[in-house]
């Protein structure tokens, strides 16, 4: 039972995570575009992800979901913290899961 428990977890966080990615890559996009003065730079549509958020997102559980949307949307590739953080987060979270199978 606390096995399905964690993998639901999982597939959530991984979920929303992936949401998440996309939705700020479509913010971007989007506020990039002009549409004369309807353009609204301070409702809350435009608002994008905090990168903050972005990386606590893949930091509790969702990394894989992060990397595949950063590849998959093409976005936050060329920020450092992004390129090399999010693949550090999933290795560390997978030698985590390795010790604690291990036992």
């Amino acid at each position: 039972m606390p096995h399905n428990i964690l993998l639901y977890y999982l597939l959530a966080v991984n979920l929303l995570t992936f949401l998440a990615y996309g939705l700020d890559k479509w913010k971007a996009v989007h506020n990039g575009r002009k549409s004369g003065a309807k353009t609204r730079h301070n409702d809350r549509l435009s608002r994008r992800i905090p990168e903050a958020s972005l990386l606590l997102l893949a930091a509790l559980g969702g990394s894989l979901a992060a990397l595949l949307s950063m590849y998959l949307f093409r976005h936050k590739t060329l920020h450092k913290k992004f390129r090399y953080g999010v693949p550090a987060i999933l290795l560390l979270q997978l030698i985590v899961t390795i010790l604690i199978i291990g036992k």
